[in-house]
């Protein structure tokens, strides 16, 4: 069976506006970066069940595999490098990512990011879901956002979260209570 998955590049343009957003890391990469949901594989590790066409288990095998990472697959997805500090040392990874399955053991998230990677950000879509196009500008504004939000006092975020969600909790009364009129 062979797995067909969409791939896309982020344009140059989009990619240069974050590089210019959130600067470059100790590597000379960008910090910020933007990736199409089926061009990110990421390491995952376990028992996998290998089935044909039909449905039928045809072997069951504990190894790592580069799986997409996020999904919505069809989305753009923003992301943000930390250093390899960020997950601890490499023993730390080990112990708190090594998993026994059928008597072998297997690293669940894959080897020590000995370089960092990234990690998400943000997910590029409406506010039902829906496709949004990635533009420069859409870009540069959502690596501002989270710039921004990365600088603003603890105190002042948590305040935001409940603000957030007092303001989702009166959405929904609302369209309860229209529902159920």
């Amino acid at each position: 069976m062979k797995v067909i998955r969409e791939t896309h590049d982020a344009p140059a343009d989009v990619a240069r506006e974050l590089a210019l957003a959130g600067g470059l890391n100790l590597f000379g990469e960008p910090i910020y970066r933007a990736v199409w949901g089926w061009s990110r594989l990421d390491w995952i590790g376990g028992k996998w069940e290998d089935r044909d066409a039909a449905g039928n288990l045809v072997r069951e095998v504990v190894e790592l595999r580069r799986e997409p990472k996020y999904a919505p697959h069809d989305r753009w997805h923003i992301e943000r490098w930390m250093p390899a500090e960020s997950y601890g040392s490499p023993a730390e990874w080990r112990a708190q990512t090594l998993e026994i399955a059928n008597g072998r053991s297997v690293l669940a998230l894959g080897p020590y990011p000995s370089r960092g990677d990234y990690e998400h950000c943000f997910t590029l879509e409406g506010p039902r879901g829906e496709f949004v196009q990635l533009t420069p500008a859409v870009a540069r504004h959502i690596a501002r956002a989270i710039e921004t939000s990365r600088t603003a006092p603890r105190a002042k975020k948590r305040e935001a979260l409940e603000d957030r969600s007092r303001r989702e909790e009166r959405e929904y009364d609302a369209w309860a209570e229209a529902v159920l009129q």
